[in-house]
Parts: structure tokens; C-alpha cells; sequence
């Protein structure tokens, strides 16, 4: 079974940073996807930023330059680093893990809070 967990969320003001980190262990299959998403209440999950199992990131267009998603070499470990934090930041932060392979598994953490607010 793969567990997959995050922390590093909490309250801070406009402006400040955070860096959420999430860590997936498990039978883990050696090809997968790793991101975060962001979802607000009644709203959708989105996705924030994804990295491949080599290390290639991808930052969606809205949050780059103060974003950046890392990862652990050769472990499941994935960081996000948030800068110049803006109250439509807030929400809930969720880290997924997308294997691929034959009998590809689906994984997501139980969420931690971002919140800006001054």
C-alpha cells in the first residue's frame, strides 16, 4: 500500500513563504508523476505543479516565478516552495502521486492548509 503524506502548511501574512513538503512510501513503481493541487472550499482541485520521477518540473503559468516544485534524487519526495504568498493562495494543498506502468496507481495525501491572510 502507498501512503502519501504531506506538511508544512500554516497561517502567514501577504507576502510571506512557505514550503510545503510531501513524502510517498510503499510499493512505489519506478516511473511516476508527483505534483501538488490547491483546491478552495467548493471549488475544484487544481493543479499547482508537477515533477516526473527524473526530476522534470512543471510550474502551471499563473504561479511562476514564485513557485518552484523540487524533488528528492531517487526518492519519493517532492518539496514546493511558495513565495511572495497572496491571499487567493489560500486553500488546501494536496500532494498526488501518479504511477506509470502496467497496473499504474493513483495516490493522494490527506491535504494541509495554506492560509494568507494580513
Amino acid at each position: 500500500q502507498v501512503q502519501v503524506v504531506e506538511s508544512g502548511g500554516g497561517s502567514v501574512q501577504p507576502g510571506a513563504s512557505l514550503r510545503l513538503s510531501c513524502s510517498a512510501s510503499g510499493n512505489i513503481f519506478s516511473i511516476y508523476y508527483m505534483g501538488w493541487y490547491h483546491q478552495i472550499p467548493g471549488g475544484q482541485r487544481e493543479e499547482v505543479a508537477t515533477i516526473t520521477s527524473r526530476g522534470t518540473p512543471n510550474v502551471i503559468a499563473s504561479k511562476k516565478g514564485r513557485f518552484t516544485i523540487s524533488k528528492d534524487d531517487g526518492r519519493p519526495t517532492i518539496y514546493l516552495q511558495m513565495n511572495s504568498l497572496k491571499p487567493e493562495d489560500t486553500g488546501v494543498y494536496y500532494c498526488r502521486l501518479e504511477e506509470v506502468g502496467p497496473h499504474p496507481g493513483d495516490y493522494w495525501g490527506q491535504g494541509t492548509q495554506v492560509t494568507v491572510s494580513s
